[in-house]
């Protein structure tokens, strides 16, 4: 088979003759950022491969992803709480074994076009572009195809040729996803063939080209050209953290341990995230460059990983480990742990960080709750003024409570019984031994009905305070006023996450203090049946985000397999611990 460029060379004048092809996808230099913007996010949505996903070869060929369902029964595990990696899809009854949809697969319609397995002749593509019936253009859709099945290059070269002697040639997108397929495939040679063949016709690139090529390059003996490229993206926008990532992995891998740093420190002054294997990248660096200056950056990457309540997944975890472990004279070893509900480590039996709050960040919540979520901009959407100091002189005279209830979210905890029965056994049960008990209701349960029995009603206010809001104010606020007013020890029961309003907390660091409020004081019954006894959840005791002493660390992190949605945490953690 013939090299890209010699299969170019031999067509050029029925390609570059044509200027149709040219309109169809490529960035000139005179077309603005937008443009840009929209051709890189029109061209990597069709590209079908992961530009950011990484192996230790970064040029590795991946293997097909395949997508496999199926049902679980039963409730909650008791050791899972709401709040633990994986519960939500427990709770949801949904298991996906491999669980992750492969995103390279591509919407083609109804085109139905089989995947030569051989490179064809021109008269063989021409045959089957004839019976091809769905819509869109034919050489695209076959090199999507030809993409997504990991197909070998020697036949998309095939293709290529086909499309050179068409009417429209071969057009820049179709030439971009053959490019894709070469970096997939590690072929680093048609790389070469085609960034010489684009950079000779064209001054510029899309940003899915640039990313292509510094991916490709950065890992080879050309890789300083990654950063050359990476500084071209720079004079017009914004360089993605794949793009740095790629790029840092270069360094790394060729001794330049200061450049990597360098461009670490300029992607975080960007504000951009860094993702698990640019991490990864550098702390395997760590092993080999022995210096206290890159030690001190690697402690900082875990302190960030606290600050943010960040958790690394498995393999960067693994890296972690192997690089406190390679530090010299330090004795430092790592092992896999899990947490006792009392807060200590399996492994080394050290007490971990509390999840309660602090007396100052209790206050701070407490203050931002009441003006951001309580107080806020959209007071009448939630509630009237007069509702709101009518529910504030109420909790004033009778608070501090042992614990709040959604009413109308506990009452239909089962689908079986009543709910003011339900709601009744709960609260009951609640406030047995002398707990002061606030139940949150809505006016219409006071109306005597089959759903909502008057003398259950009557009971209830017997055996707990109750505050029934207007049936179209929305409860959650109320919830959260009462139970940050009557103090740290008291406690919410109620299964909503409360998503909608952390998310409206004015920054991540406030974000996360609601988020360990939460956890530690969030009541749930993970399963009920009327008239039986009421088991409550237990609240974790401990806080999960890094920690460290002088002679250990404790790192939570995102076991391999196990999916956790963004209001769950980890339960799997990494001990480390130094030798005395």
């Amino acid at each position: 088979m013939l090299s890209l460029l010699s299969c170019c060379r031999t067509f050029r004048n029925e390609i570059w003759a044509r200027q149709a092809w040219m309109c169809q996808s490529v960035v000139l230099p005179g077309r603005s950022q937008a443009a840009l913007y929209k051709c890189a996010q029109s061209v990597s949505t069709t590209m079908s491969v992961n530009l950011y996903e990484d192996k230790k070869n970064p040029m590795q060929r991946h293997p097909k992803i395949t997508k496999k369902e199926g049902k679980v029964q039963g409730s909650l595990s008791d050791s899972l709480t709401i709040f633990s990696a994986g519960a939500s899809k427990l709770r949801a009854g949904i298991n996906h074994n491999t669980a992750e949809t492969d995103h390279r697969e591509l919407n083609l319609g109804k085109a139905k076009l089989p995947v030569p397995l051989t490179p064809l002749q021109v008269k063989e593509w021409k045959m089957l572009k004839e019976v091809f019936s769905g819509s869109g253009c034919f050489e695209d859709i076959m090199m999507a195809k030809l993409i997504s099945s990991n197909s070998d290059v020697d036949i998309a070269k095939s293709l290529l040729t086909f499309a050179a002697r068409e009417e429209f040639g071969i057009s820049y997108k179709l030439l971009l996803r053959y490019l894709a397929l070469c970096v997939q495939q590690s072929n680093v040679a048609e790389v070469y063939d085609v960034y010489d063949l684009m950079r000779g016709k064209f001054k510029s690139f899309d940003t899915g080209a640039y990313t292509l090529f510094i991916k490709a390059f950065s890992q080879t003996d050309r890789w300083r050209e990654s950063i050359a490229l990476l500084e071209t993206i720079k004079k017009t926008i914004c360089p993605s953290s794949g793009n740095y990532r790629d790029c840092i992995k270069g360094a790394v891998s060729h001794g330049e341990e200061t450049l990597a740093l360098t461009l670490y420190n300029e992607m975080l002054e960007r504000e951009l995230k860094p993702c698990d294997n640019t991490m990864q990248a550098l702390f395997d660096g760590g092993k080999v460059f022995q210096n206290d200056i890159y030690k001190e950056e690697l402690l900082g990457i875990l302190n960030s990983l606290r600050h943010n309540q960040i958790y690394p997944g498995e393999p960067l975890m693994e890296s972690i480990k192997a690089w406190f472990e390679s530090l010299p004279e330090e004795s430092w070893r790592g092992l896999p742990s899990t947490i006792s509900p009392s807060g200590h480590c399996q492994v080394c039996k050290h007490q971990l960080e509390s999840i309660y709050l602090k007396p100052e960040e209790y206050d701070t919540l407490k203050d931002i709750i009441l003006n951001n979520v309580i107080k806020g901009s959209d007071t009448f959407r939630k509630t009237t003024p007069e509702e709101l100091q009518e529910f504030q002189r109420f909790v004033k005279s009778r608070a501090p409570f042992d614990m709040v209830v959604d009413g109308l979210n506990v009452a239909h905890i089962s689908p079986k019984g009543l709910p003011s029965q339900n709601l009744l056994d709960v609260v009951s049960s609640l406030s047995s031994g002398g707990k002061r008990v606030l139940v949150l209701g809505r006016k219409h349960m006071l109306q005597d009905s089959r759903a909502w029995q008057r003398r259950h009603l009557q009971l209830l206010q017997q055996r707990a305070d109750c505050f029934f809001l207007q049936n179209i104010s929305e409860d959650d606020p109320f919830l959260l006023y009462a139970s940050l007013y009557s103090g740290n020890h008291c406690c919410f029961l109620t299964r909503d996450l409360l998503r909608d309003h952390k998310a409206c907390l004015p920054d991540p660091q406030i974000q996360q203090l609601f988020f360990k409020w939460q956890r530690g004081h969030q009541l749930v019954i993970p399963f009920y049946s009327p008239r039986s006894k009421v088991v409550l959840q237990p609240i974790l005791s401990y806080d999960t985000i890094v920690q460290n002493t002088d002679v250990s660390w404790h790192i939570p992190y995102d076991k391999t397999g196990v999916k956790r949605t963004t209001f769950e945490v980890p339960e799997s953690w990494l001990c480390l611990r130094r030798n005395q």
